[in-house]
């Protein structure tokens, strides 16, 4: 994918990282706030699915408390969090609300992407927000995180969600123009990088490390991101916040900032992923319908289709559908339990609450979660 196939895109994360956010430290930049929901506003205008991914809750919480070094204790980091949650999130609300959009706070720690049912829990309700047209805004939930399970850094999340929702494209907003071929500040020849791949050897030695104090990443956590963004197909654009109409602008295909174009397409690296790198739990035999339906018309498994369930897996982990000849037909990842979906197998998704007690999702597996072998 090129620039200028950005402008075909349907569904985008935004990370705006910390030293943007807070001017410096200095408390909530309120009149770039505005202008960058203003322009995310425009693309949900554009019909492009829009997620925010903002780190500043620590720093506007230093703000708040009076705290002039960002604290070096998990409980002090925990506690500046959680006060300056509070900022962040209606000021996103406050100014989402003048465009007629709704936001929608949702905090992640490693271990919800980690573990396969609460990953896909996190999916669902991500996608349902998308679907109704809310702008989730995402951070790690450090008032909860422990050292164990933080990302590290809201690059790295970012990278995660844009994995997660499956987005074209990650743009990270910065104090920086872009990745430039050595420390601007060091090096008067350093010279900002337009396009590069993210698997180009040169990545390592042209990035850097963060020298605000208010973040935790730097420009390598960034190029990082890129990589693991690019799991998915996503592409990543890092370029300065500061810069007028920046989101609406690289979604216009307008060369800003510097462009780490992924070495796969989406779909083949969704293949990938869910083919390859999943280890298999359990089994599936479907019907001569539901065979058809899935190799014609690529659409999601219904219960109604499956004929027997064996194996032993959770919700969220990855099981082979076959036909009654044992031939595997795909791989996906199941929202029922093996012994939920025994019970349901055959039935309608009308009888899902009287056998289970619950009425969950209507698939058996997601057409979005399921890959054809």
């Amino acid at each position: 994918m090129s620039r200028t196939d950005l402008i075909n895109i349907k569904r985008v994360v935004v990370k705006i990282g910390s030293s943007l956010l807070t001017k410096g430290g200095q408390g909530l930049d309120k009149t770039a706030i505005t202008a960058w929901v203003r322009q995310m506003a425009d693309l949900r205008q554009q019909s492009i699915d829009v997620v925010l991914v903002s780190s500043g809750s620590v720093a506007e919480g230093m703000c708040r408390l009076g705290l002039k070094v960002r604290p070096k204790t998990l409980h002090e980091l925990q506690a500046a969090a959680a006060v300056g949650q509070m900022g962040l999130v209606r000021s996103f609300d406050d100014n989402f609300r003048q465009y007629g959009l709704h936001a929608a706070q949702v905090l992640l720690t490693h271990d919800d992407l980690s573990d396969r049912q609460r990953y896909l829990n996190a999916r669902s309700t991500l996608l349902t927000l998308l679907k109704f047209g809310v702008v989730p805004v995402i951070n790690e939930n450090d008032t909860v995180a422990t050292e164990e399970i933080r990302f590290g850094d809201n690059d790295t999340l970012a990278a995660l969600v844009a994995n997660l929702v499956e987005a074209e494209l990650l743009i990270i907003l910065t104090d920086q123009n872009g990745l430039f071929t050595g420390d601007p500040g060091l090096y008067s020849d350093a010279t900002l990088i337009s396009e590069i791949s993210v698997n180009d050897d040169r990545l390592e030695k042209m990035a850097g490390n963060s020298r605000s104090g208010l973040g935790r990443g730097g420009m390598s956590t960034k190029v990082r991101a890129a990589r693991l963004a690019s799991r998915s197909g996503a592409a990543t654009v890092v370029a300065a916040g500061a810069v007028k109409d920046v989101i609406t602008s690289v979604i216009s295909g307008i060369d800003l900032g510097t462009y780490f174009f992924p070495d796969i397409e989406p779909l083949v690296a969704r293949k990938r992923w869910l083919a390859g790198q999943l280890q298999i739990k359990g089994q599936l035999t479907l019907d001569a319908g539901a065979v058809r339906v899935l190799k014609n018309n690529g659409r999601s498994l219904l219960a109604v289709g499956v004929k027997s369930v064996s194996g032993q897996f959770e919700r969220g982990e990855l099981v082979s559908c076959r036909d009654e000849k044992g031939v595997e037909i795909a791989r996906g990842l199941i929202n029922y339990g093996k012994t939920d979906a025994q019970l349901i197998a055959g039935k309608s998704s009308s009888e899902f609450e009287k056998i289970l007690g619950y009425s969950d999702d209507s698939e058996m597996i997601h057409r979005d979660n399921m890959v054809l072998i």
